[in-house]
């Protein structure tokens, strides 16, 4: 099957290249994410690439068959993944107290849903330049962000007491100390597990954070992870 778009032709193989090309380039983006254990990994940033891909060809087809014959804009057809991807990116953002996580994820998605639309639409070069970037931003720029931002993992292990928690957070205020991503566990004999991620705290100041925090009343054991 030959399909003509524009001054060139689109064969049946090309179709089956772009598709695959498509497939392959939004799973690369999706590894980084998947090995990172995000909620949109392999799989989805696969399929979003490689919808858009066909989307985009389906536009181009179809321009070229109602082209002359309508005022009807087939483009407006591709448009809508922009701002349909919006959807599936809103459901990887999640707010936890202060924190929001999943911005980054959704961003990826945004990002491949228009690699995928470069592929289908032809544009090789950009398409695969595009993805490096982003393969270049989540891998190299994150490590950068690490040597900025320096979280600790903090877990406090107490008996289950109401103000317990506020009383955590008196003592790494005094610290002046910022926290977020407080999670609260059960555990047997009435004591519970309580974990902090503590940021921009250097492993210097452990002993001290350790130190303030046993003196909370209820505190039997800290442990601080980097």
């Amino acid at each position: 099957m030959i399909v003509n778009v524009g001054e060139y032709m689109i064969t049946e193989s090309e179709l089956i290249f772009r598709l695959t090309l498509a497939l392959f380039l939004g799973g690369l983006v999706g590894y980084e994410r998947q090995a990172h254990h995000k909620s949109a990994g392999l799989k989805t940033n696969s399929l979003v690439c490689l919808g858009s891909c066909l989307i985009m060809i389906l536009s181009i087809m179809l321009y070229q068959h109602v082209e002359g014959k309508t005022n009807a804009d087939p483009a407006r057809l591709a448009a809508q993944v922009v701002s349909g991807i919006g959807f599936l990116g809103a459901g990887t953002i999640m707010k936890e107290g202060l924190t929001v996580k999943g911005l980054t994820t959704a961003a990826c998605l945004w990002v491949v849903s228009g690699v995928g639309l470069a592929v289908g639409a032809g544009y090789y070069i950009a398409a695969f330049f595009t993805s490096a970037l982003v393969f270049f931003t989540l891998g190299i720029l994150s490590r950068i962000d690490k040597l900025y931002d320096k979280n600790l993992d903090v877990s406090v292990e107490a008996i289950d007491k109401s103000e317990l928690i506020n009383q955590i957070g008196v003592v790494l205020e005094e610290l002046k100390i910022e926290f977020s991503d407080v999670a609260i566990k059960d555990r047997n004999n009435g004591m519970i597990l309580v974990q902090l991620d503590v940021h921009n705290c250097d492993i210097k100041h452990s002993l001290k954070i350790i130190s303030r925090l046993k003196e909370v009343d209820g505190v039997v054991n800290v442990t601080i992870n980097t």
